[in-house]
């Protein structure tokens, strides 16, 4: 009776085991994987690419140089001068400057959201970020190829990334991944070394033990 009780205890701790696996591979990764702002930066990079970026950075560039060259000149600005400014700022998508551009201000986006989401102190503040450093770099890239370039002013402007609700919301979400992350995968391992431990035939619960993760491993990389 007791060989039988303790094999039937091994066995729910390893299905518990390969319950756990994928959960922690998932805990594991949607902590650490989205938190890395390098592979951010290069997941989002194709999109700089994308005709619908390209075309919704051009009309905001466009209608932000249109602004700086009417209050250069004092004036409205005419219909010539603002084709040609739309223009250049389509040309301008098109160039390695604007890559740069946009790889930049993804990662410095990408930093000031995690700094918020770990920093409990920011809990009811919006995230906002100062992309004119991001401008400046342009800008000096830019002129590289187009001298007056130099003259674009470089305006500091508090862009706002996330309300303050959204915040919260995501920093409790990130709190729970933490947890998780770190949890899950202790839990995995503890049940895993219980389940052989008290198993009447430690051989076939290793075996086991082992199907059951891939098991876990194969349906995660499905449901991926």
């Amino acid at each position: 009776m007791f060989p039988r009780l303790r094999g039937a205890l091994s066995a729910v701790l390893i299905v518990l085991t390969g319950l756990l696996a994928p959960c922690a591979t998932l805990a594991g990764w949607a902590m650490h994987g989205p938190a890395d702002t390098g592979r951010y930066v290069a997941t989002v990079a194709p999109l700089a690419d994308d005709p619908d970026v390209r075309n919704s950075a051009a009309d905001t560039l466009g209608s932000g140089f249109a602004g700086i060259v009417g209050e250069a000149t004092a004036g409205p600005v005419n219909g010539t001068v603002r084709l040609f400014v739309r223009d250049a700022a389509r040309s301008f998508t098109r160039t390695e400057a604007f890559h740069e551009g946009w790889d930049a201000a993804n990662r410095t986006v990408h930093a000031t959201v995690l700094r918020a989401l770990r920093d409990d102190a920011t809990a009811g503040r919006a995230v906002t970020v100062d992309l004119a450093p991001v401008t400046e770099r342009v800008r000096d890239r830019l002129a590289e190829d187009v001298p007056f370039a130099r003259r674009i002013p470089v305006r500091h402007t508090a862009v706002t990334v996330l309300t303050a609700h959204q915040a919260d919301r995501l920093r409790e979400g990130y709190r729970v991944l933490d947890v998780a992350a770190f949890w899950l995968p202790l839990a995995a391992v503890v049940f895993a070394v219980a389940g052989i431990a008290v198993a009447a035939r430690r051989r076939r619960a290793v075996t086991a033990a082992g199907i059951g993760t891939a098991l876990g491993g194969a349906l995660l990389a499905l449901a991926v």
